[in-house]
């Protein structure tokens, strides 16, 4: 295991009456890319607040970059970077004094300042667009440029809070490809909040929580092998067609006039062809993915319907 980056133990947090962290247990390396995976709610926020010193536990301990961040929290701000799910980005100032005003924040020298605004606007692909006032870019432009100013003084830890909620999937995808090659090329340590099952599916750690807890944790590989579910996905030709396959198959869950019927071996799908093959006009075999994962340990999906039909209305 690599030396930690990040280390919590027994961490519990209480907002009003309720238990928002319930004994928090985890551990990530240097330079690892971790994901906290989760429903809106679940306390993953709250999480990285702590992380962040943003706000502080009632009981048990978190070490940031070996800093404990009760005791030395502003040591330990000064070793990460974070992306908040809400922009905090002055809409007033240029893309370029947004990373000057940070850099001065940080007590970076005049010289390392300018060099590293040069480098973090190559890095998000924003230099033609230094001198353009933010209000005026686009959401996904916006989200770069706050990738930018949280890296622009070096952090050894990144921390990113739903950092591609709202963005297109191409934004999206582009997000993706500077965080991991920054993790790669300098051995930066990430940590990531979201409920997008496929972005996280290469990370090296991923914890999923649920109700203040974490439930499982492992890499992808591990999670679905050990609560993964493989599913049939099957559309039905008509409504009696749907019942006649839900009466054999009372498991199967409906969403969008698709079927989702999980299956524990291979021959199941060959007797599914024999008993309702007539019956369906598509089949789709879907391995076993994180939001199996999820929806086995918990009973319910990751996200609902409706916040799934908003994202491809986005989309489109």
């Amino acid at each position: 295991m690599p030396i930690a980056a990040i280390s919590v133990e027994n961490l519990t947090k209480q907002l009003g009456s309720r238990n928002v962290l319930k004994g928090i247990n985890l551990t990530i390396g240097q330079g690892q890319r971790a994901a906290l995976l989760g429903p809106n709610g679940a306390g993953k926020t709250t999480l990285v607040n702590i992380l962040c010193g943003l706000t502080s536990p009632d009981s048990g301990k978190a070490i940031v970059a070996g800093h404990d961040v009760v005791r030395q929290t502003m040591v330990a701000r000064a070793q990460i970077g974070v992306v908040f799910q809400d922009s905090s980005l002055d809409t007033r100032l240029s893309v370029a004094e947004n990373l000057e005003f940070h850099g001065l924040v940080y007590g970076m020298s005049r010289k390392a300042r300018r060099a590293q605004i040069e480098v973090m606007l190559n890095l998000v692909e924003l230099s033609d667009w230094r001198n353009t006032v933010v209000r005026s870019l686009s959401g996904g432009m916006k989200r770069r440029l706050e990738i930018a100013r949280a890296l622009l003084h070096r952090p050894r830890i990144l921390f990113l809070d739903e950092p591609t909620t709202g963005l297109d999937t191409q934004t999206r995808d582009r997000i993706w490809h500077y965080l991991d090659r920054l993790s790669r090329d300098t051995g930066l340590t990430v940590l990531v909040t979201t409920h997008y099952t496929e972005e996280v599916e290469h990370f090296d750690q991923v914890s999923i929580i649920d109700h203040g807890q974490i439930i499982a944790n492992g890499a992808p590989f591990d999670l679905k092998a050990k609560h993964g579910t493989t599913r049939l996905l099957v559309k039905p030709r008509n409504k009696e067609a749907m019942g006649r396959i839900t009466g054999v198959w009372p498991k199967a869950q409906t969403a969008d006039n698709t079927l989702s019927i999980p299956i524990s071996k291979n021959s199941e799908i060959d007797q599914f062809l024999a008993a309702f093959g007539r019956d369906v006009s598509s089949l789709e075999v879907e391995s076993a993915t994180l939001a199996s994962v999820f929806l086995s340990l918990t009973g319910r999906e990751l996200r609902d319907r409706v916040e799934r039909a908003n994202e491809k209305g986005r989309a489109s």
